[in-house]
């Protein structure tokens, strides 16, 4: 026997790699779908908290010209700003405002809700 003989690629394997990659695509890419969706979920809550800190400044202040909602969409990213909303709550010695930042999705069909977060500032 020669080592040839053991070194030649089977005939009847050909194209097998291929097909088993074709096989893991979907799989590969719904993960990827998903890492993405995460990261847009978590960028949305920072979005929020950020907004909503804001949001309580302005409507902490008697003297500020804008609203709270109108500081609360210039807050966030502008392809986030449509989707967002700040509700106030004055409670005498303060102000909490809570504010609700739609997150995006990436699967077609599917809806993630909104991320909603609150700040609460002294009134000056």
């Amino acid at each position: 026997m020669s080592i040839r003989a053991y070194t030649r690629p089977r005939k009847d394997d050909r194209g097998q790699a291929a097909l088993e990659f074709l096989g893991w695509l979907p799989v590969l890419l719904l993960v990827g779908l998903l890492a993405v969706q995460l990261g847009l979920g978590a960028f949305a809550a920072q979005q929020a908290g950020t907004a909503a800190r804001a949001a309580a400044r302005v409507a902490a202040d008697p003297d500020a010209e804008m609203s709270a909602q109108q500081a609360a969409q210039e807050a966030v990213s502008g392809w986030l700003a449509d989707g967002t909303d700040a509700n106030e709550n004055d409670w005498g010695d303060g102000v909490t405002v809570t504010v609700r930042v739609e997150i995006p999705s990436v699967v077609p069909g599917i809806d993630f809700g909104p991320a909603e977060k609150s700040a609460t500032m002294p009134a000056d």
